[in-house]
């Protein structure tokens, strides 16, 4: 779902620019040039993802507007002509997302990554960790501005435990002077776990020490930010760390999933820990759908990739407890834990399931089938990806739609 932009701007020609600017990103606009207008659509509603406001309205010229917005707790972006310093400290008071300067219609496009970003934190969980109740709520009060979630440590050892609770934090901002651990060994342990792809992290520190900034670094922190801080320079540093987050989430999804079903690729599988050791015995399936080509010819490539799609979507339904990947064409890998009867029991159940059912696409009716081959054996991986093929080859020759086993 599209959504809403709050645009409250009394110049026509800008007020054009935002709206074509919103639309071509994907984004709903709801415009009106004065306060009265603003406040008649936000008694109709106020599920804007935030406002951008002219600070100079014909009914406002103090900005008000911001006020109001404010209000009904509608986040702020400010537009404004007004560049001199009194003006800036008095937007930045009112705890306002951010202010753009209104000195051409192009500082209309610099809105747009704002905005993206604001989109993105719904999916961030960040941890503060700082001893002081004061900077630790400060801190809170800037991150959930901005449409983050928050969890809060008083120190680097209760950072740890909170990590084992909230496994989806993924920006910490921790302070350099602590109790029981500093923010500099928490950086170094959590580092131990966790790659820069998936936590991104800021230290923060209000000491004087030249070299507190090359620790943090060095110990595996992203940037660093020396208190007290800049509400302005706060957001670029915050926004700039999530977004390269962001650009190596993205990466390591192009380079590991199948771009088609979503599953994980080859590369993944095979670079998985899971893969590369291993203590005792492990289950491991090979399943393709049965006469695929067939289904191709038929009905078009398009409707095989929704059938692929399905098939993964159903696999990952059936083992969310396994590493599941498509391995290429047709075919897909399970790779379970050492309980064969449950594994084989569960298989049975799906190509049983498969079997007895029947869904449209594109007015198409499809019905498919799969073969299996199953091993449990304590062997690497290349063999058992060997005996599992084998077994897969018997489940063709002995007529398809069925699971054949080894072990």
């Amino acid at each position: 779902m599209e959504q809403k932009i709050l645009v409250v701007e009394d110049s026509r020609p800008f007020r054009r620019v935002i709206e074509s600017e919103l639309r071509k990103a994907g984004y709903t606009p709801v415009l009106t040039d004065t306060i009265a207008g603003a406040e008649k659509i936000l008694d109709e509603g106020t599920d804007f993802l935030c406002a951008i406001l002219d600070y100079c309205l014909p009914d406002g010229q103090d900005g008000e507007i911001i006020d109001l917005c404010l209000s009904v707790d509608v986040k702020v972006i400010v537009l404004t002509a007004l560049m001199d310093e009194m003006t800036r400290e008095r937007v930045l008071a009112k705890t306002v997302i951010d202010y753009i300067p209104k000195d051409s219609p192009s500082c209309i496009s610099s809105i747009i990554p704002i905005l993206k970003r604001l989109e993105n934190n719904g999916e961030h969980k960040a941890l503060v960790v700082d001893d002081s109740i004061t900077a630790r709520k400060y801190i809170r009060s800037l991150l959930e501005r901005q449409y983050l979630t928050v969890v809060e440590a008083k120190n680097g050892e209760q950072a740890l435990e909170v990590f084992k609770k909230e496994r989806d934090i993924s920006l910490v901002i921790t302070d350099y002077s602590m109790p029981e651990r500093d923010g500099v060994s928490l950086v170094k342990e959590l580092r131990k776990s966790y790659r820069p792809g998936q936590l991104a992290i800021i230290g923060l520190s209000a000491s004087d020490e030249a070299a507190l900034t090359a620790k943090f670094l060095k110990a595996g922190a992203n940037d660093f930010l020396k208190k007290p801080f800049n509400q302005e320079e706060f957001y670029c540093r915050l926004h700039s760390t999530l977004n390269i987050l962001d650009s190596e989430r993205n990466l390591y999804k192009l380079a590991n999933e199948d771009y088609l079903t979503q599953s994980w690729n080859r590369r993944y599988f095979f670079d998985h820990q899971l893969v590369k050791s291993h203590k005792g015995p492990r289950c491991l399936a090979l399943l393709d759908i049965d006469n695929f080509k067939q289904l191709n010819d038929t009905y078009g490539h398009h409707i095989g990739d929704m059938v692929l799609i399905e098939l993964a979507n159903t696999l990952r339904n059936y083992f969310p407890d396994a590493l599941v990947a498509r391995f290429g064409g047709e075919e897909f890998c399970i790779l379970y834990g050492n309980s064969f009867q449950i594994f084989s029991q569960r298989l049975e159940v799906l190509r049983r399931d498969i079997a007895d059912s029947e869904f449209t696409i594109l007015s198409n009716l499809i019905k498919y089938t799969i073969s299996l081959g199953v091993v449990n054996l304590d062997a690497g991986i290349h063999e058992m990806l060997k005996r599992a093929d084998a077994c897969l080859y018997q489940a063709k020759a002995k007529g398809r739609n069925c699971m054949v086993s080894e072990g």
